[in-house]
C-alpha cells in the first residue's frame, strides 16, 4: 500500500474536523459556514438541521436529506459540544462556534 503524504486531506496525521470542513466546503459550492443546531424554528420538535450561508451570509440552497445528514456529521465530528445551543461552522477553518443570538 503506497504511503499518503502528510497534509492532504485522506491523511491519517490530519484530524476528522478539518477532513470533515474541506469535505463539506466541496460538497456544498460556495457556502462559508454551516449553522447546526436541534432547535430549528420552522417545526415544533427538535431534530436536526443545517443551514449553509456564503461569505457575505447569504443561504446556500440544501436540500432536506442534505440538511439532516451535515447536521448529523457536524455533531458526530464535535460530540463535546453543547448541542442544547445553535453552532456555526467554519469551513475555512474548521472552527465550530456558538451561534450568535438574534433578535438581541
Amino acid at each position: 500500500m503506497p504511503a499518503i503524504p502528510s497534509g492532504t486531506l485522506a491523511s491519517p496525521n490530519s484530524g476528522v474536523r478539518p477532513r470533515l470542513a474541506a469535505k463539506l466546503a466541496d460538497m456544498i459550492p460556495g457556502a462559508a459556514v454551516v449553522a447546526v443546531g436541534f432547535t430549528d424554528p420552522v417545526t415544533q420538535w427538535p431534530h436536526a438541521y443545517a443551514r449553509a450561508a456564503d461569505a457575505a451570509g447569504r443561504p446556500v440552497q440544501l436540500s432536506p436529506v442534505g440538511r439532516r445528514v451535515v447536521a448529523r456529521w457536524v455533531v458526530r465530528a464535535y460530540p463535546d459540544a453543547d448541542w442544547t445551543r445553535p453552532h456555526v461552522l467554519d469551513l475555512t477553518t474548521g472552527q465550530l462556534a456558538l451561534a450568535p443570538v438574534r433578535g438581541r
